[in-house]
């Protein structure tokens, strides 16, 4: 918290919802086998592939914002469990594109399910998942997330001690 604000700052509770949220949805997907990293790359994939998409797992990282080296970690796990095949991007070698498999395709499904339901619930202060406030919420994230990050400043006393 910031010595001049009465309560808490945004940065400071946006960082806790945020951790309520990864928290709950990792334990809403445990009994399917997923973390709540592994089910936003597969879900991300599935909705994906619903669009005609063979996403590569640069592309992948890029919609999720995850870090390239992360989504590849993941890739590789999920491919492990036989939940994706990870292929060579005929276009280009270096490239790796990322596919469901059938039993990925029905775990995701089956995730995507449970998590609409948990997001329903976690929603309903404000009027659940379709509520106009709800939409408000997602409106106002949006154009926070819209904002490029700006470059890193240096790791000098003016930057430290400060809190999200």
């Amino acid at each position: 918290m910031s010595k001049g604000s009465p309560g808490p700052t945004p940065g400071f509770l946006v960082w806790r919802l945020a951790n309520k949220w990864r928290v709950a949805v990792d334990r809403a997907v445990a009994p399917l086998g997923l973390t709540h990293a592994q089910y936003s790359l597969v879900a991300s994939l599935h909705g994906m592939q619903r669009a005609g998409e063979r996403p590569s797992q640069r592309r992948l990282a890029d919609h999720t914002g995850l870090e390239p080296l992360y989504v590849s970690k993941l890739a590789r796990a999920l491919e492990s469990a036989g939940l994706i095949e990870r292929t060579r991007d005929p276009r280009d070698p270096r490239a790796v594109q990322l596919a469901l498999t059938e039993q990925g395709q029905a775990v995701t499904r089956r995730a995507i399910t449970v998590v609409q339901e948990l997001l329903q619930q976690l929603l309903e202060p404000l009027g659940g998942l379709d509520a106009p406030r709800t939409r408000a919420f997602t409106n106002e994230l949006t154009t926070l997330l819209d904002v490029p990050l700006a470059p890193s400043l240096p790791n000098d006393e003016s930057t430290q001690g400060i809190t999200p």
